[in-house]
C-alpha cells in the first residue's frame, strides 16, 4: 500500500490551520505548526512532500522558513500564503525556489488543486531519479566486467572521450558489448540529462531508415498519414547511436554526412524547412569500415566524420581471464531474476566455459549461464546444464592439460578467484615456470599473465 503524501501547513493563525487541516486530511498526512520553530521540528523528523506557510508568522518572515526547507537533503515543495499586498513577495519567493503562491483570504478549492498538482510533480520527479538510478545501474561503466588488459585500455578510453563532444567509431565482433561502451559514453557525458537514442540500421530497408532518421511529412510516402519525427529530432541534446552503421545505403550517406558536419543540417523526408539538430553521434559497426571505403561501398568522408575517436571491443575468445569475472556477475543476475539462490559453478562446467571460443563473445556467454541457472537441478551449475556446444567444448583437459576437474573436491566452484590461482598455477607447473609458454596455455597475454602472478603475490604476502 502507497503511503499518503505528506503536508505540513504553517499559520499563525489557529482557525486557518485547522480549515485547512480538515480539507486535506482525507488524502493527506497532516501535520501543522504555528512557526518555524514548530515547522522545523516536523521537516527534521518526518519526510515532508509539501511546505504550506504564511509569508507572515507573526514577528517571523515564512521566507526564511522556505529558504531553510529548501536546504534540506530532501527539501519539500514550497507553497506560499500571502496577503494580495505582498504578491511581489512570493513572486521572489518563487525565484528563490518555490513552488507556487495562493492569496488570502483562501480560495479552497485552489490550495486543493494546487497540491494535487504538487505532489503529482513530486511523483513524477521521484519516478524520473529512480528510472536516471536504474539506468545508470544498468548502462554505468562498472557493468562493462572484466579486468583484463585489453578491457582496461578500453575503459580508460570511454572515460577519456567521453566529456568531450567528438563523434565516436565502435568496432568489434557481435556481442562483444558495443552499446554497452556507447550507453556509458553517453552516462559520462554532459550531455547525459538529455536522450540517448538508438537505431538499428541493419533493420531497416533504405527508405525506412531515411525516415527513421530525419521523420517525414504527412503525405512524403505512400502509409505517410501524418508527420513523424525522426531520431535526430528525438535525440537534440543528446547522444544519437547507430548500430550496424555499414548497412546505411550511399544515399542516406549523404544525408547523413550533411547532418553530422559543421552545418547539422537535414529536412524531413518530403519536406523542404531545413532543421538543425545539436547530436552528439556514437556509430558502432561489426565489419571494417576502412576496408569497405577502400572498396567503394562506404563514403570515405563520412568515415572521417565517424572515426574521431575509434574504440575496438576485444572479443572474448582474446579475454578469457574475464570470464570468470563475468560469470559471476551473470549468475548473480540471473540466479535473482529466477528466484534461485545463489549457484555454484561445478569444475566441469568451468572447464568448458574457458575452452569455448565464443563466437557470439559476451552476449552468448551471458545466454549460457541464463540457459544453465534455468536448467539446474540441483546447487550446482554441471556441464550437462550447459547449451550443446559449450557442452562439446568440455573435455576434462583445458588447452593442452590446464583443467579445473583436477581441482580438490573440497575447493568451493564458486570461488573463481581461487579457481583462476589454480588454473594460473597449473599451467606454469606443467610449463616448468615458462611464462610465455603458460600464458599461451591459458589463451592470454604474456603480459596479463605476468600481472596476475604479481597480484596473487602481493595478495599471499598481505595474508
Amino acid at each position: 500500500m502507497d503511503l499518503q503524501p505528506t503536508v505540513l501547513i504553517v499559520d499563525d493563525e489557529k482557525h486557518t490551520r485547522d480549515g485547512l487541516r480538515r480539507l486535506l486530511e482525507n488524502d493527506y498526512d497532516v501535520y501543522v505548526a504555528a512557526d518555524s520553530a514548530g515547522a522545523m521540528d516536523v521537516l527534521e523528523r518526518e519526510q515532508v512532500d509539501v511546505l504550506l506557510t504564511d509569508l507572515r508568522l507573526g514577528s517571523e518572515d515564512g521566507m526564511v522558513l522556505i529558504d531553510r526547507a529548501l536546504k534540506m537533503p530532501r527539501p519539500p515543495i514550497c507553497i506560499m500564503m500571502t496577503a494580495y499586498g505582498s504578491v511581489d513577495v512570493a513572486v521572489e519567493a518563487m525565484k528563490r525556489g518555490a513552488y507556487d503562491f495562493v492569496t488570502k483570504p483562501l480560495n479552497l478549492d485552489k490550495v486543493e488543486l494546487l497540491i494535487a498538482r504538487a505532489v503529482r510533480g513530486r511523483k513524477l520527479e521521484q519516478e524520473n531519479r529512480a528510472l536516471r538510478q536504474q539506468v545508470d545501474e544498468r548502462y554505468g561503466l562498472e557493468n562493462i566486467w572484466g579486468d583484463s588488459a585489453t578491457l582496461h585500455q578500453v575503459l580508460d578510453t570511454i572515460k577519456q572521450v567521453a566529456p568531450s563532444s567528438a563523434n565516436v567509431l565502435i568496432e568489434g565482433e557481435s556481442g562483444t558489448g558495443k552499446e554497452l561502451a556507447a550507453h556509458a559514453i553517453h552516462n559520462l557525458s554532459r550531455r547525459n540529462k538529455a536522450k540517448f537514442v538508438a537505431v538499428h540500421c541493419a533493420a531497416l530497408s533504405p527508405q525506412l531508415l531515411e525516415s527513421e532518421l530525419f521523420g517525414h511529412e504527412k503525405g512524403a510516402f505512400t502509409g505517410a498519414h501524418e508527420r513523424r519525427i525522426g531520431r535526430f529530432e528525438q535525440a537534440n541534446g543528446g547522444t544519437l547511436f547507430l548500430d550496424e552503421m555499414a548497412e546505411i545505403d550511399p544515399s542516406t550517406q549523404v544525408k547523413l554526412l550533411r547532418v553530422i558536419s559543421e552545418e547539422r543540417a537535414f529536412e524531413r523526408v518530403g519536406g523542404n524547412q531545413t532543421l538543425r539538430a545539436d547530436v552528439r553521434l556514437i556509430a558502432a559497426t561489426n565489419k571494417n569500415l576502412e576496408q569497405l571505403v577502400r572498396e567503394g561501398k562506404f563514403r570515405d568522408d563520412l568515415f572521417f566524420r565517424l572515426n574521431v575517436v575509434r574504440i575496438v571491443m576485444p572479443p572474448l575468445r582474446d579475454r578469457k581471464e574475464d570470464i570468470p569475472i563475468l560469470v559471476r556477475g551473470f549468475l548473480r543476475h540471473f540466479c535473482k531474476e529466477n528466484e534461485k539462490p545463489l549457484l555454484e559453478l561445478a569444475p566441469d562446467a568451468m572447464d568448458a566455459l574457458l575452452a569455448y571460443d565464443w563466437p557470439g563473445n559476451v552476449r552468448e556467454l551471458r545466454t549460457a549461464i541464463e540457459h544453465g541457472v534455468v536448467m539446474a537441478t540441483g546447487p550446482k551449475i554441471t556441464l550437462r546444464d550447459l547449451p550443446m556446444a559449450v557442452r562439446q567444448a568440455g573435455t576434462a583437459k583445458l588447452r593442452g592439460g590446464v583443467s579445473v576437474q583436477a581441482f580438490e573436491e573440497k575447493t568451493s566452484p564458486l570461488d573463481l578467484h581461487e579457481a583462476e590461482r589454480k588454473l594460473i598455477a597449473q599451467a606454469l607447473a606443467a610449463t616448468n615456470g615458462n611464462v610465455t609458454a603458460a600464458a599461451k596455455k591459458l589463451g592470454i597475454s604474456r603480459r596479463t599473465l605476468h600481472r596476475k602472478i604479481n597480484e596473487m603475490n602481493a595478495a599471499k604476502a598481505a595474508q
